[in-house]
């Protein structure tokens, strides 16, 4: 009779080590996978501390202020731009003019230094995002900010990750808008999904949007 140096009952014992460490190692990448997407690595609705406690609910949605007369140029460049101390002048140099709250802004208005902003909404450095070219194709601003007209403090509105770009650059008829739109916050799509959907379909042929998913599109 032939001898084995195992028992046959550890067969059943090496299959259960196998398809068990398989599981937990899918579990543990199913946990690490959570865990990168949620707000406590993103950030998304945290507000962030600024050196003046300016309410973008009370400039937007109370007095109606567009994006553009602060973030001067989103339409033609790269880059937003962070309103300089002047812009706020424009307003504060007759209103609120004693407000403790303002004398970083007024102190940056007389000594000539920019109000050192925190950046809320960032990508990595090896990431080429140009505000421009979205907003001229039909891209909201709050489709990648967020409700910031109900933002008391302004926090990061999205996750701003690869995955969540890619949901729109791989459909991009389901995030568009007419571009007389991209700057009203109270924005609403067609309630009805295939109206919905036909004027994604529409905007996309008129403003001649790609669905670009190639690595050279954002990392070159």
């Amino acid at each position: 009779m032939a001898r084995y140096l195992f028992p046959r009952s550890f067969n059943v014992l090496s299959r259960a080590t196998i398809y068990g460490g398989l599981l937990i190692i899918a579990f543990v990448s199913w946990v690490f996978g959570m865990i990168w997407r949620s707000s406590y690595v993103t950030d998304v609705g945290s507000p962030v501390d600024q050196p003046v406690k300016f309410s973008h609910e009370h400039h937007v949605s109370g007095l109606g202020i567009d994006c553009r007369y602060c973030h001067i140029t989103v339409e033609r460049s790269s880059y937003a731009g962070i309103p300089p101390t002047q812009v706020c002048m424009n307003c504060h140099s007759q209103l609120y003019t004693t407000s403790p709250m303002l004398a970083p802004v007024r102190e940056s208005f007389r000594t000539g230094q920019p109000i050192p902003w925190r950046r809320v909404n960032n990508v990595a450095g090896f990431v080429n995002f140009n505000h421009s070219i979205h907003v001229n194709k039909g891209v909201g601003c709050a489709t990648c900010h967020g409700p910031v007209d109900r933002m008391p403090l302004t926090w990061k509105g999205a996750p701003l990750t690869m995955e969540w770009c890619l949901q729109c650059h791989r459909n991009p008829a389901a995030y568009v808008r007419p571009r007389d739109q991209v700057f009203n916050m109270e924005y609403q799509p067609p309630p009805d999904p295939s109206e919905r959907a036909e004027l994604g379909k529409r905007l996309v042929e008129e403003y001649r949007i790609q669905s670009k998913t190639r690595c050279s599109t954002c990392h070159y």
